[in-house]
């Protein structure tokens, strides 16, 4: 299947980079999110970037227009009309998911593939919403996306191997290393990464050592380049949380259990940079 045309739905962080991405690939991008400001956010990060790139030498005037010229945004989800792949890239929340497959199910044409970039959740329950589970299928980037090379593709229960491949072609056209994964709770990485997180978090409910010596610890002991709590702080203390109590419900293994030391945190609102605490206090 040919992919000529890209749909980004969600203009924040990540949805903007799966956006220039795909852009700086050569391919024309829709990027739609409900939020104007979102989406004028998401357009004056782009045009920085590429500024940045001009005034290094990296890129031309000539190259920065033709990549703002590839580039539409809207707020109407009928815009992706005519997109051969869809990415949504919204709050990881099951039923909202659901809904929007529904109606993006409506409204693109057979041939259009729909992914989802949800970094845990079920591409089967996902695709159970519409009428192409066929062509539904995971595409898990990182974040910032146009630095991190992996993206897990993940097939649901009745993806086809032409729609996985389509997906696979494509993440090597926008220069990403895909990597298949089975559809399982977190995939591959955040199969691996929260617990570790999830486990750093109990150390220190505990009381082994305080956020700055188990971090230093990771750092210097396993070369780990950030410290697992100060990660968690990134990646917001209540996303982690969630993907926890996800893995609980969905493995009902005792070793997935989220610690206290999140719960606290949550509960007092302290969810990390974005809030300006977590387990280290930014308003200092």
């Amino acid at each position: 299947m040919d992919i000529n045309k890209v749909g980004v739905l969600g203009a924040g962080t990540m949805g903007a980079g799966i956006a220039q991405v795909g852009i700086e690939a050569g391919f024309p991008v829709v990027l739609i999110d409900i939020e104007s400001t979102v989406l004028a956010k998401a357009v004056k990060g782009l045009d920085k970037a590429w500024q940045k790139a001009v005034d290094k030498g990296k890129l031309t005037e000539e190259g920065k227009h033709k990549w703002q010229s590839l580039l539409t945004t809207s707020g109407d989800l009928k815009d992706f009309a005519d997109c051969d792949v869809v990415i949504e890239a919204i709050v990881e929340n099951m039923d909202i998911k659901k809904k929007v497959f529904q109606q993006l199910d409506d409204i693109c044409p057979a041939h259009t593939i729909l992914a989802s970039n949800t970094s845990a959740l079920s591409i089967t329950e996902i695709a159970s919403s519409t009428k192409r589970a066929d062509k539904i299928v995971g595409m898990h980037f990182f974040n910032p996306v146009p630095v991190m090379k992996l993206v897990e593709v993940i097939p649901g229960a009745e993806t086809t191997d032409e729609a996985a491949a389509a997906v696979m072609e494509l993440c090597f056209k926008i220069k990403k290393e895909p990597v298949k994964a089975k559809e399982v709770p977190g995939f591959i990485v955040n199969r691996l990464l929260v617990p570790y997180l999830n486990e750093a978090a109990f150390a220190y409910q505990e009381g082994v050592a305080s956020a700055e010596e188990i971090d230093k610890a990771m750092k210097l002991g396993a070369n780990m380049p950030i410290g697992p709590l100060a990660l968690c702080d990134m990646v917001g203390i209540d996303v982690l949380l969630s993907v926890c109590e996800y893995y609980w419900r969905e493995f009902g293994d005792s070793k997935y259990r989220p610690s206290l030391a999140l719960k606290s945190k949550c509960r007092a609102g302290h969810l990390g940079i974005k809030t300006g605490k977590g387990f280290y206090d930014y308003t200092k």
